[in-house]
């Protein structure tokens, strides 16, 4: 609830820090906008490391997860590969099915078409590198591993992941992050650190940013089902390789 209030007073504070600094630019246009999500993105990752250390004291990385784990560097890898490849096959999912061009997923690639040098340069950092990391360590590192030294991990990375759901509002984009929120939540518990689950979201915004900035979204059915049917394989190997590698250490 701290966190919320948090992200609801930093975004208002950075709304009218955008309006001072772009006062001719339509409303709609200036939130909408690169500028309102990148401002967004930077409010609500600071409101999230703020209450971590705000709560979480003494602040001490042991406490949050945020060491190395059992994950190898082969098992890292693979980790990252599940994440990238069960967010592509719930991005061609949504498209689908016709979610797609309901989402906010919409607005957040409007904004990110065509951005190039600087403006490309500063999403990346905001939506990949602080974003990615800042909602981990909240929700991984904080709010599960809180969570589960009073519960047993499955109770502790569901009700996580719904938390993770809830931030994102809209509900397409919430149930979207549920399902990614429960993937990051079991390689935590798997590798006993949240350290693989920021690599996974930091490299797959960052990769989501560039990707909408340069190549635009594939929004045909005949390459979004190609890339479902193999992401869904590719996932699945994933998730049976991660588990035979970690029964074997």
């Amino acid at each position: 609830m701290v966190a919320f209030v948090a992200i609801v007073a930093l975004s208002l504070v950075a709304a009218s820090a955008l309006k001072g600094l772009y006062p001719e630019t339509p409303d709609r246009a200036l939130f909408e906008g690169l500028p309102g999500l990148i401002a967004g993105g930077t409010a609500s990752s600071v409101a999230l490391l703020l209450t971590v250390l705000v709560f979480n004291r003494p602040f001490e990385p042991l406490l949050l997860r945020l060491t190395p784990g059992w994950e190898s560097g082969r098992m890292l890898f693979v980790m990252v590969v599940g994440m990238l490849t069960l967010g592509q096959a719930l991005d061609s999912l949504t498209f689908l099915t016709g979610l797609g061009q309901r989402s906010a997923m919409v607005s957040i690639r409007a904004a990110l078409s065509g951005a190039a040098g600087l403006d490309l340069f500063l999403a990346v950092v905001v939506i990949g590198v602080l974003a990615g990391t800042a909602e981990e360590v909240f929700f991984r590192g904080y709010m599960q591993t809180r969570l589960g030294q009073r519960l047993t991990p499955v109770p502790a990375v569901l009700l996580t992941s719904v938390a993770f759901g809830l931030l994102h509002l809209e509900w397409v984009h919430a149930a979207l992050a549920f399902v990614l929120g429960l993937y990051l939540g079991w390689i935590t518990e798997l590798a006993g650190s949240a350290l693989p689950a920021i690599s996974c979201h930091v490299l797959s915004n960052a990769l989501f940013t560039v990707a909408t900035a340069i190549l635009g979204t594939v929004e045909a059915s005949g390459p979004n089902a190609v890339l479902l049917a193999a992401c869904a394989l590719v996932f699945a190997w994933s998730i049976l390789w991660l588990r035979r590698a970690r029964l074997r250490l």
